[in-house]
């Protein structure tokens, strides 16, 4: 399997953002570890704060990659254009977080993306990912 995991806005800051919600791990430290446990599968990654780069990558999946794996981070709740470059592609994107979203604030509680995702992942810190990528091998 080809797998493209995306991450939207401030989380390049894993391991130094709000530690107590997010952890003190680097995202660079766990994809290490995940390309290592599912060492038979490529496990690409791409981040960017910026909304427009975010989907142009994820138009680029589309037909490269069997899955993505998509953290949209603050972009969840307010992106109307990444849930229709979601739409508009037939590679099948898993939703995921960190943290839950139900569990924070109420501004934090709509995924604009969710009613086009495969399926959404939250709250089980990184290990989300991993979840994430075992329902994708299956």
């Amino acid at each position: 399997m080809k797998i493209l995991i995306i991450n939207g806005a401030n989380l390049n800051l894993l391991g130094r953002r709000q530690p107590e919600i997010y952890g003190r791990e680097s995202f660079e430290d766990y994809l290490e570890a995940l390309r290592a446990r599912y060492s038979d599968h490529t496990i690409d990654y791409y981040q960017s704060n910026i909304e427009g780069e975010i989907v142009d990558m994820l138009q680029r999946a589309d037909g490269t990659y069997d899955a993505v794996v998509l953290n949209a981070g603050g972009y969840t709740h307010t992106s109307v254009v990444i849930r229709d470059a979601i739409s508009a592609i037939a590679t099948p994107v898993v939703e995921v977080h960190i943290s839950s979203i139900l569990a924070r604030e109420e501004f934090r509680h709509i995924s604009l993306i969710a009613p086009v995702v495969r399926g959404s992942i939250m709250g089980f810190g990184m290990e989300s990912y991993r979840l994430a990528v075992e329902y994708i091998i299956g």
